[in-house]
């Protein structure tokens, strides 16, 4: 159960302006369908099985968060910082990870069909043989590196 509403989460942004802060929170199954949190500081946040459909988290900084089976489609994290962020099960269908740090980030079992990963640190990232690259291969078919040119 998460600490925090929409609503609130929401009218928080609202007031806070830019770059949010909202390290730790526990955001478990919230739905952040098409916010906008741009520059936000998300670090050690639990968002496991929230919704992140359109949602804009560019410059955001994700690191070390707990996204585990999050639905992230079309979620445009340009820029953003998710190192050692944990997405597994995530489905990043059409997400935009452009110049994302994801050094040493967990994509077990991650849907990144679609995803534009061009410009992004894949350092270190971890994945299974059920990971999903942008181009529909699975696991070590793909080579995280290849789509980040």
């Amino acid at each position: 159960m998460p600490e925090i509403t929409r609503k609130e989460l929401a009218l928080a942004l609202v007031s806070a302006g830019s770059n949010p802060r909202m390290a730790g929170l526990d955001l478990t199954s919230l739905d952040m369908t098409r916010l906008d949190l741009t520059g936000a500081n998300l670090r050690g946040a639990r968002m496991q099985g929230s919704t992140l459909r359109e949602a804009i988290l560019r410059l955001a900084n994700i690191t070390y968060v707990d996204l585990t089976v999050a639905k992230a489609i079309g979620c445009d994290f340009d820029s953003a910082n998710l190192t050692g962020t944990n997405l597994t099960g995530v489905d990043l269908t059409s997400a935009r990870l452009t110049n994302a740090n994801l050094t040493g980030a967990t994509l077990n079992d991650a849907n990144l069909t679609n995803a534009n990963l061009k410009g992004a640190n894949v350092t270190n990232v971890r994945f299974n043989e059920k990971t999903t690259w942008p181009d529909g291969k699975k696991g070590s078919q793909g080579d995280p590196t290849s789509y980040t040119r």
